[in-house]
């Protein structure tokens, strides 16, 4: 069961959300393969019944999975690993406080495990109190270099910005890119990500020279049925397609 995500030119990988097995197989088709389909535990009232549901999924995208929080829920951050344990997946969304548990859990470093930090309004600085306890306390704004450190530190792969508001923090979002350039470390930038300004969010972290990006599309290609369009997916990987080049 391979572990690593397909990225395109081995560079990037769009993680959107599937609302049925089915439907993670058509978006699992529509990008070719280069795609991270998330599920989320939340959705789920135990380990058991996710890890149960999650194996249909994996059988039908050949292990591509984002374990994902739900909406960056701390609440959710110990199920995550408690499941990721037992389904290796390709990819585990997780706040900054629970990245270590993943990588301990996992046992394994392939799987990419990103860490959640937060826009602060501060050009260079991150919140990375966003676990279920210092999410409720005063922002702990760090350095972004040494937000990486700590990552890396705990068995990280990469940060996950969020919530970006689309391009509202932009300037923030591009001092971010350059330092995951500069330090060797992967981006996934998330929240408010659509197909206007998708390709615009995917040049910045590109023309940093980011190594391997995951932007995440969630709720704004999701149609009234709960279900991600796969034309809107194809869409997105033709943008992939045409920034690489």
């Amino acid at each position: 069961m391979k572990l690593i995500p397909n990225y395109y030119k081995d560079r990037v990988a769009i993680n959107v959300l599937a609302g049925s097995v089915e439907n993670a197989k058509d978006i699992y088709a529509a990008a070719e393969g280069h795609t991270v389909v998330g599920v989320l535990t939340k959705n789920y009232d135990t380990d058991e019944a996710a890890i149960e549901d999650m194996k249909k999924y994996q059988a039908e995208v050949e292990n591509a999975i984002s374990v994902g929080l739900g909406a960056g829920d701390p609440k959710q951050s110990q199920m995550v690993s408690r499941v990721s344990k037992v389904l290796k997946p390709q990819h585990v969304n997780q706040v900054f406080t629970g990245v270590g548990t993943s990588r301990a859990l996992l046992g394994e470093d392939e799987t990419v495990i990103n860490g959640l930090v937060s826009p602060t309004g501060k050009v260079g600085l991150v919140n990375i109190a966003t676990g279920p306890l210092s999410s409720q306390q005063p922002a702990a704004e760090v350095p972004i270099e040494t937000a990486i450190a700590l990552l890396k530190d705990m068995g990280g792969t990469a940060i996950k910005f969020f919530p970006m508001g689309g391009l509202k923090h932009e300037v923030e979002f591009k001092a971010v890119a350059e330092a995951c350039a500069k330090y060797d470390f992967n981006l996934e930038p998330t929240g408010g990500i659509d197909l206007d300004n998708f390709e615009e969010i995917l040049q910045i972290a590109v023309d940093a020279g980011v190594k391997k990006i995951i932007p995440h599309v969630y709720s704004s290609i999701i149609g009234d049925d709960g279900l991600t369009r796969p034309e809107d997916v194809k869409k997105l990987y033709e943008i992939v397609k045409k920034v690489l080049g």
